[in-house]
């Protein structure tokens, strides 16, 4: 059996808190249910986690982000423009935070306060990380004409984060091609040279 390093308990910890999401609900799952889970003490998980339960919530849904950002890179790769790579990668963003059951359990109404606290000072640390997925790509394509050259990723992913979020919360019912409908009207312009 492999040594217990400090990461090794931390993804154990993280493992376990996913999985009593999953069989508890965010609101009702304690630290004291991810510690049995994980098969630590309390005081391990504290020592661990310092943030609490606020921080394996966060932990959870930056795990599965930075997995389907991975994903979304590949496939952003294989787009044959700048404004193909824009729809496809909101549409798959909405489709991923829609569809990814770690990801939905925390959007339904009895988690919401636990989420907006855990998310909410870590926005800049997820914008950070999405940006850092984004950068490589939109630095090629700034270079070579095919975005705004007065934009700058930053500020590029905010906007298709918020966009994304907004397109979430507030669904209209559009299928996919109505969604890419929307987003080459609205959203490709405001990002893509003319």
């Amino acid at each position: 059996m492999p040594p217990v390093t400090a990461d090794g308990t931390r993804e154990r910890i993280i493992d376990a808190a996913q999985e009593c999401f999953a069989r508890f609900g965010v609101a009702k799952t304690t630290v004291e249910d991810i510690a049995a889970a994980a098969g630590l003490s309390r005081a391990t998980v504290y020592r661990s986690v310092t943030g609490g339960r606020e921080e394996l919530i966060l932990a959870v849904v930056l795990r599965d982000l930075r997995r389907f950002l991975d994903l979304l890179a590949e496939r952003l790769r294989a787009q044959p423009s700048v404004p193909d790579a824009i729809v496809e990668g909101c549409v798959d963003a909405v489709a991923f935070v829609r569809g990814d059951p770690t990801i939905a359990r925390f959007l339904v109404p009895e988690a919401a306060g636990h989420m907006q606290a855990a998310v909410a000072g870590a926005a800049e640390h997820v914008l950070a990380l999405c940006c850092e997925y984004v950068r490589p790509a939109f630095d090629l394509a700034q270079a070579r004409g095919l975005l705004r050259a007065d934009i700058e990723a930053e500020g590029a992913v905010e906007f298709l984060f918020r966009i994304i979020t907004s397109l979430i919360v507030m669904d209209r019912d559009r299928d996919a091609d109505g969604l890419r409908a929307f987003l080459r009207g609205y959203v490709v312009p405001v990002i893509a040279a003319p």
